[in-house]
């Protein structure tokens, strides 16, 4: 985006990326629906950058979920608006998008250096380790947009944090987001159960600052825990938790929007020689992951009391124990903060120096905020640059 914006501006721009080829992230992203940005209100958008919407909110104002949409049509690329809201290519995939973009930036002249990892400076040269051996290169600007930490062999792998932290650039460590959690499993319900949806459940979590999450949705039981859209939408809230007291702990509403009094009638009348695998199956319809779930929590006493039994399938309590790695997280939250970088995302301390994505210190929940936050935070850095160079003739 940062290469667009400077290309079209007549700027000579080089691209440097330590794959071998770009975008890598990006086409990984459109595997299962390429989910570009929501058609949601701004404001219900903005509140999905959680401490950073301060942060966030002057880049989409300059380059927002439409213009996103306007600027994919530009390409040739339309769009539509899913049941969920949620805006996907018509298509569906990544690769034509990327395709078509990449033609673009050729055609404006931007050059491609691939297989060049950045190791960072000496003296104002940059320095790129490349297959033929170390190369510096000089630039009036740079623009970093290296990711953050999550999926390393992708090449988002956090090396460049010691980098700038020599240079004495303010940077927050990186944590997984929109991750799994763990959950301390009995060794038959993990191999009875792992890979099996939870659906539909209802989340509800509440953390030491009040503050509240309940939704429903759907989550993955796997071999170490949970996974799913319904626990990433919680994960900064139960990774700040954990972090805080070793544990977090969520209630689980196993047949949202049954009353509880109801649950209890229909529990209470006799089951005869049924077993209360079938009772619950017959009665209320719970069976499956979510009958082993109640065994795998409650004790047999719990069982023979309705009411406790039925307090427990309205808010079963599930404890995390831990955040899955880094590596296996969808994105990550920490990076270069805010607070070091001027409103154009140059570093105070490093004129000429800018950075974008995923690298800076936010985070938002997978549905195409991510990758909103990303489009706009580069054409922010690329009108900075070109702003930034016009100050640097205009001085000279």
């Amino acid at each position: 985006m940062a290469a667009e914006v400077l290309s079209q501006a007549g700027v000579k721009v080089d691209l440097y990326d330590a794959m071998p080829s770009v975008g890598r992230k990006f086409l990984i992203a459109g595997k299962g629906g390429m989910n570009i940005t929501h058609s949601e209100p701004i404001d219900k958008f903005l509140s999905c950058y959680g401490s950073r919407r301060a942060n966030i909110k002057p880049m989409l104002d300059t380059f927002g979920p439409e213009a996103l949409r306007t600027w994919a049509q530009g390409l040739g690329i339309q769009t539509f608006i899913g049941s969920s809201g949620k805006v996907f290519p018509a298509d569906m995939k990544a690769a034509p998008l990327l395709r078509a973009w990449l033609h673009r930036l050729r055609s404006d002249g931007v050059s491609f250096h691939m297989r060049h990892q950045w190791l960072g400076w000496d003296d104002a040269m940059l320095r790129f380790q490349t297959p033929e051996g170390e190369k510096k290169v000089s630039a009036d600007a740079v623009v970093l947009a290296l990711g953050g930490g999550s999926w390393a062999r992708l090449g988002s792998t956090g090396a460049w944090v010691p980098v700038l932290v020599r240079q004495g650039v303010s940077v927050e460590p990186l944590q997984p987001s929109n991750c799994g959690f763990d959950v301390d499993w009995s060794e038959f319900f993990q191999s009875r159960f792992a890979g099996l949806p939870l659906k539909p459940v209802q989340a509800s979590f509440t953390d030491s600052a009040g503050v509240k999450f309940c939704e429903q949705g759907e989550m993955i039981v796997t071999a170490n825990g949970v996974e799913g859209n319904l626990i990433y939408k919680m994960s900064a809230l139960l990774r700040d938790r954990i972090a805080a007291t070793g544990s977090a702990l969520i209630y689980l509403d196993l047949v949202p929007g049954k009353d509880k009094q109801f649950l209890i009638g229909r529990i209470s009348t006799p089951r005869g020689k049924n077993t209360m695998a079938n009772h619950l199956r017959k009665r209320i319809g719970i069976d499956g992951v979510k009958a082993a779930l109640l065994r795998e929590v409650l004790s047999k006493a719990d069982f023979d009391d309705p009411v406790r039994l039925c307090d427990a399938i309205k808010a079963l309590p599930v404890k995390l124990v831990a955040a899955r790695p880094i590596d296996e997280a969808i994105s990550s939250a920490g990076g270069v903060s805010f607070e070091g970088l001027d409103r154009r995302l140059m570093i105070r301390s490093m004129p000429g120096v800018f950075c974008a994505g995923e690298m800076l210190d936010w985070e938002a929940a997978t549905g195409g905020y991510l990758l909103t936050a990303c489009f706009a935070g580069g054409r922010v850095a690329g009108e900075g640059v070109l702003a930034w160079l016009q100050e640097q003739i205009a001085n000279h």
